[in-house]
């Protein structure tokens, strides 16, 4: 079981930035490395479906970017600490949503965007963007 812990939520102004971080562990394997597996962040607002916000692949050459976060969020990752990034730059209202950290267990070297795609999840946490 890979736990993923998220933290860096918050309530920002409209035009704002916070940085989320996602710290993942498996308490049963030590050491454990995330660097063989791709990542994500993904987002859900009331009343709407999980979407993806960002991935980046195993050793961060590849990622992908939800189209109403381009240019204005960077997704990034440190395999020898086992986190994961995501600088959220020129925020919006329409940003305001619970954020989760995702994991893929799958060998694959790509990048996927897909919320199947993605084993494990972190409990979320709480952006609120204030017009």
């Amino acid at each position: 079981q890979v736990l993923l812990v998220e933290s860096g939520g918050g309530l920002v102004q409209a035009g704002g930035s916070l940085r989320l971080s996602c710290a993942a562990s498996r308490p049963a394997v030590s050491p454990y490395t995330i660097s063989n597996n791709a990542m994500g962040w993904f987002r859900q607002a009331p009343g709407k479906e999980r979407e993806l916000v960002a991935a980046i692949n195993w050793n961060g050459a590849r990622s992908l970017y939800g189209d109403s976060v381009k240019g204005r969020f960077t997704i990034s990752r440190d395999n020898a600490k086992n986190t994961m990034d995501l600088q959220m730059d020129s925020l919006k209202p329409e940003d305001t949503a619970v954020y989760y950290c995702a994991l893929d267990s799958s060998p694959s070297p790509f990048v996927r965007a897909g919320v199947p795609e993605y084993d494990y999840w972190g409990q979320g946490t709480q952006v609120t963007v204030s017009s």
